[in-house]
């Protein structure tokens, strides 16, 4: 067998083995999402729902409440939007102080106590809370900087080119 023949050879088993691994892959996630569970038709042991508030004064306060707040799962959803079963215990836990006679203020103070400001959508400008509020703005101000100086940097160097002593020493 010459040097090219195992070359080729080599590089068809290659070949072979990352479609074989690829193939695997494939049937490991189809046969994981038809599982035995989902295939019986049965549902996640968490559910989600969480009952209303019988008095509509008081549910509409837990909807606005829950609007306000942050799916720490989801993180760009509120706990109203998300499915996620955090964000149920959540609101379970907001209908359950409602009734008790929190005040929203009381509810909010209790949330941020146990997962801190960011659990708020609107978090307030503090001094843990700066980035949250400014670091986007930051980091657009830091990439155009860099690329500030890349093409301040790109226009020096083709100056420098194109000045006349070096255009008269190249060779025709």
């Amino acid at each position: 067998m010459t040097r090219k023949d195992s070359f080729a050879a080599r590089s068809r088993r290659g070949w072979l083995a990352r479609v074989g691994g690829a193939i695997t892959m494939l049937l490991f996630l189809i046969l994981g999402a038809t599982g035995p569970g989902y295939a019986a038709g049965e549902q996640p042991e968490e559910s989600t729902y969480v009952a209303p508030l019988a008095n509509p004064v008081l549910e509409a306060r837990a909807k606005a409440l829950q609007k306000e707040l942050r799916c720490l799962v989801c993180q760009g959803q509120s706990i109203d939007e998300s499915n996620a079963p955090l964000a149920a215990d959540l609101r379970r836990l907001i209908r359950q102080q409602i009734e008790a006679g929190q005040s929203e203020q009381q509810i909010k103070d209790f949330l941020v106590a146990r997962y801190s400001a960011f659990v708020l959508m609107k978090p307030p400008v503090r001094q843990d809370t700066f980035f949250l509020w400014f670091g986007p703005m930051l980091l657009v101000l830091a990439g155009a900087g860099v690329i500030g100086v890349i093409v301040a940097r790109s226009r020096q160097r083709l100056a420098v080119d194109e000045t006349p002593e070096n255009l008269s020493t190249e060779a025709p």
